[in-house]
């Protein structure tokens, strides 16, 4: 994980939008250097990407491809992490996503961090599990 850039620190989560995910880290989601397993937050950011590429296939949907995901800083123990996921693009079946991750740290002192960008394309499927065309509009 790189360290943090001037432009990694703002002084609030994004405005008129709402996380589709936000999540307290725990003790149980480190690895041993001390940090949130890098795992953990792929998993969350799935997840998050999940949300609008659903409501846009207005079906279930699957992870087809990973297209990029940076770490940008670490994120720790308390911290409280905001997913912010919403459609790039989408083509005939599929539907490509862009996930931005903050951390909400120190209470006393709060401070916000970028620390995780990325992009995902997911599959419409139909009821059977396979690859369908997306509903117009």
């Amino acid at each position: 994980m790189t360290h943090a850039n001037e432009s990694d620190h703002v002084t609030s989560l994004p405005e008129g939008r709402q996380p589709a995910l936000r999540i307290m880290t725990m003790p149980a989601d480190l690895n041993p250097a001390g940090d949130v397993f890098g795992g953990w937050i792929m998993a969350n950011v799935d997840i998050a990407g999940a949300i609008p590429a659903r409501r846009r296939a207005k079906s279930r949907v699957a992870t087809i491809a990973v297209n990029s995901f940076l770490f940008k800083q670490p994120v720790s123990v308390g911290d409280l992490v905001s997913f912010y996921a919403e459609v790039k693009s989408v083509g005939r079946t599929s539907v490509t996503v862009d996930v931005e991750v903050y951390a909400e740290r120190d209470p006393e002192n709060p401070v916000v961090v970028k620390v995780t960008e990325a992009t995902l394309t997911y599959v419409a499927l139909d009821d059977r599990g396979r690859k369908r065309p997306l509903p117009q509009g």
